[in-house]
């Protein structure tokens, strides 16, 4: 690859002439092509990137199942039909646990490891399985599914954090975006089981899903040992050895004196130096102390909240409340059309993830809450129009648009990579946390206050999210800065100003004796254009 500078203009990517052009399936640099690895080796690299992933799918599963759940007469008879508040609480419980490890999980990120918190959370979340697959009492089932969301806090605190510390440059903003698409395939799995076990005459039929809420767990247990450290968290740790191993092995087919690895190295290492020297105190004050952190947080409690608050919760938990509202009663017919609408989001969600770095984050954003909007709506229209006339017609179209509405859910892919992004890396796990930790406070009074709301409200219910949309818009109008191709370096420095971006950047340049600084670069351009103009 040719020579070219450092920094460029328009704030790309410092590094962009050091990529490999090539897609991530064609990209040779990730495909262990180069070099004569064993099978082993060249497995291992090919399964990393889905373990990784893979933590969201138990979250996703989770919301998926307990709809499913609901039309399962086996499910209702054994907990004597809940309904209301214990309906809720049922459903709320996941993230009541959830809540409960925030405080920890991010001192265990960044104490022991993005690894190791992976697999505490998952081997937790095995033993919380088993225990919800053999309940005998409603009380024995709330609290597995406490302990699930419990172990889960810790897993999917880490999770994304390794996926982003660890992906290919290029890639990132994909890799990161897929993780949280992958909720849809948890999603996935739990509908179209508790569609099959449906026919199961005994307490099977409820059992069975809840078995396979653990089996993204078990695989993590197992393959957990094969995926790379944070070099990121190995740095901080002092660890440097280590971290250019990772980063030579998964960037460069393990040549360590490769440009872009040294590049890579030395901006983390520059990165962390000047986020420890700017902020000393890396507590949790420091998310509010500096204008830039308070930037961050903005945006981060307006995407936790958003990602609830957009009416997907009704589609997520309460469908078969929907379909009972406009007159589909058949629980196989429900779950039929759970079971086809996941599959749906799924495919829309991954394309969503893949055009993130060819859209941009912005676009994306705000297309996501205009079509919203459109969509809210028709079915708003749809719904008020089956509970006042009884239309078949009018209840068939609030399916359809509800479809459609699912289109440009954008939040899916993009909240945890965008979160992720934005934040520098001594913060990074304690402000992700926060974003978790109010994701579940949005999960968790939409599960308790949407079965409610719907049943005393019905139609009229649907205004409320269409105001939230329309309020979305504007936010994300007037707050969402656009982070394409730039690095996780520039990106958390480009809130703190451009004093911040240019000093990261430098420093690495300069560490890494590429080029030159933003400074010569600038200065070379300003007289190559003096020239061209005499």
């Amino acid at each position: 690859m040719g020579a070219g500078p450092a920094i460029v203009s328009e704030g790309t990517a410092a590094y962009t002439h050091l990529l490999d052009p090539k897609p991530w399936y064609k990209n040779t640099r990730t495909s262990q092509t180069e070099r004569n690895y064993t099978p082993i080796e060249r497995c291992t690299s090919n399964l990393i990137s889905p373990l990784r992933l893979i933590t969201s799918s138990t979250n996703g599963y989770d919301g998926s199942m307990m709809n499913g759940l609901q039309s399962l007469t086996q499910w209702n008879q054994a907990f004597d039909y809940p309904t209301g508040g214990k309906l809720g609480l049922l459903n709320a419980i996941q993230n009541i646990g959830s809540l409960c490890a925030y405080p920890f999980a991010p001192y265990m990120a960044d104490g022991m490891g993005r690894k190791f918190s992976i697999l505490f959370g998952a081997t937790l979340m095995i033993a919380a399985t088993v225990i919800q697959t053999a309940s005998q009492s409603v009380q024995m089932f709330i609290g597995a599914r406490f302990l699930i969301g419990f172990g889960l806090t810790f897993a999917a605190s880490a999770a994304p954090l390794l996926v982003t510390e660890v992906a290919y440059p290029s890639h990132r903003g994909q890799a990161t975006s897929m993780y949280n698409t992958l909720w849809y395939l948890g999603s996935i799995i739990a509908a179209w089981t508790t569609y099959g076990t449906f026919t199961i005459q005994s307490s099977w039929a409820w059992r069975v899903p809840s078995a396979l809420q653990g089996l993204p767990s078990v695989i993590q247990v197992v393959m957990i040992w094969f995926v790379p450290e944070s070099p990121r968290w190995l740095v901080s740790k002092g660890k440097e050895d280590r971290a250019l191993k990772i980063l030579a092995y998964y960037h460069a087919n393990g040549n360590e004196q490769d440009p872009l690895v040294e590049y890579e190295f030395e901006e983390i290492k520059a990165a962390i130096a000047f986020d420890r020297e700017v902020a000393a105190n890396t507590g949790w004050l420091s998310l509010v102390k500096t204008p830039g952190n308070r930037k961050r947080m903005r945006i981060i409690i307006a995407l936790a909240f958003f990602s609830q608050w957009s009416g997907n919760g009704l589609v997520s938990y309460y469908l078969n409340k929907v379909f009972t509202a406009i007159g589909i009663t058949d629980p196989t017919t429900q779950l039929l059309i759970n079971g086809l609408l996941n599959i749906f989001n799924f495919i829309v969600a991954i394309g969503a993830g893949f055009c993130c770095d060819r859209a941009g984050r912005r676009p994306l954003f705000l297309t996501s809450c205009v079509g919203m909007i459109v969509f809210w709506t028709a079915q708003t229209i749809c719904f008020s129009i089956d509970q006042q006339t009884g239309s078949t017609a009018a209840g068939h179209a609030v399916i359809s648009s509800s479809t459609a509405f699912t289109m440009f859910l954008a939040f899916t892919p993009l909240i945890v990579s965008y979160t992720v992004e934005i934040l520098p890396y001594p913060i990074r796990a304690k402000g992700f946390i926060v974003f978790n930790f109010l994701l579940s406070l949005s999960l968790i009074f939409n599960q308790y206050v949407n079965p409610i709301a719907l049943q005393a409200m019905q139609w009229k219910y649907y205004l409320v999210y269409l105001f939230w949309q329309c309020f979305e818009l504007v936010f994300c109008y007037i707050y969402i800065v656009e982070t394409k191709n730039r690095t996780l370096e520039e990106t958390a420095a480009m809130f703190d100003g451009d004093e911040g971006l240019k000093r990261i950047s430098d420093n690495a340049a300069k560490h890494a004796g590429l080029t030159h600084t933003a400074d010569e670069i600038e200065e070379k351009e300003t007289k190559s254009e003096s020239e061209v103009a005499t």
